[in-house]
């Protein structure tokens, strides 16, 4: 797996990778075949439905990445844009999903790697990289550790709303950060623990962090340049999101 260390201002840096839109998320465990009648008592009963609503609960949340994917795509080829008030809504919605899970996208990957390459800036060294790497992984992992128990807290505080009549959003909401936060979680602990890292300096990389600085238009252009030369088709995007000031 190729990760990116794309700097994003004079000393700051973030992660970057890119993953075919159409690659599927590994997949956690497959369900678990029907019991036996004379086996179905209480509790296994009750275990295999708490596995069932897990399991629901991942595939839904690979339904809506693969939706806010196929709407970023439509976004890239001029697709027309609907004509109803909630369809915009719908997809401009799905587009921000889209773009706004890079960083999570790079950490749910790193959870089935046991080996990477690391391309850093030329104007760092090779020691310098692997500390940036290792501290924002481990950041990483706190960060999601604690969203992890805040939003576990709220998926069980929105049992209030099962007795209200529809479906329940607000326990969909928490079980789909839930489930990002996790995925997040151990990608980030398989990337210091056990991923062998291969450090690989990048002249382009470097010529990124001197396009920050230039006006918008002689950066647009060096951005996309660069982007090009590596082959990153979301990069330029990224790094306007995350490098220049609103």
């Amino acid at each position: 797996m190729d990760v990116y260390l794309v700097p994003v201002g004079a000393d700051k840096h973030e992660l970057y990778c890119e993953v075919p839109d159409d690659e599927e998320p590994a997949d956690e465990g497959s369900a678990s075949p029907d019991e036996p009648e004379h086996r179905r008592n209480l509790w296994r009963r009750m275990v295999n439905r708490i596995l069932g609503f897990f399991r629901r609960m991942r595939d839904g949340f690979y339904e809506m990445l693969a939706e806010a994917e196929r709407e970023r795509r439509e976004a890239r080829t001029a697709a027309p844009e609907p004509a109803t008030w909630w369809e915009r809504t719908r997809r401009r919605t799905m587009r921000w999903v889209a773009e706004s899970i890079a960083e999570q996208r790079l950490l749910w990957h790193l959870r089935k790697q046991t080996a990477g390459c690391l391309y850093y800036p030329d104007d760092l060294d090779e020691a310098q990289a692997m500390g940036v790497l290792r501290g924002q992984l481990k950041r990483d992992f706190e960060r999601h550790r604690f969203w992890l128990t805040i939003d576990g807290l709220g998926f069980v505080a929105s049992g209030v709303a099962f007795f209200v009549p529809g479906p329940n959003v607000i326990a969909y909401y928490f079980a789909f950060r839930l489930v990002g936060h996790y995925f997040s979680l151990r990608g980030a602990r398989q990337g210091m623990s056990f991923i062998e890292w291969t450090p690989l300096r990048s002249e382009a990389l470097g010529e990124l962090r001197r396009a920050i600085a230039m006006t918008p238009a002689a950066r647009e252009q060096r951005v996309n340049e660069v982007a090009t030369r590596l082959r990153l088709e979301h990069l330029a995007s990224f790094v306007e999101r995350t490098a220049v000031p609103s």
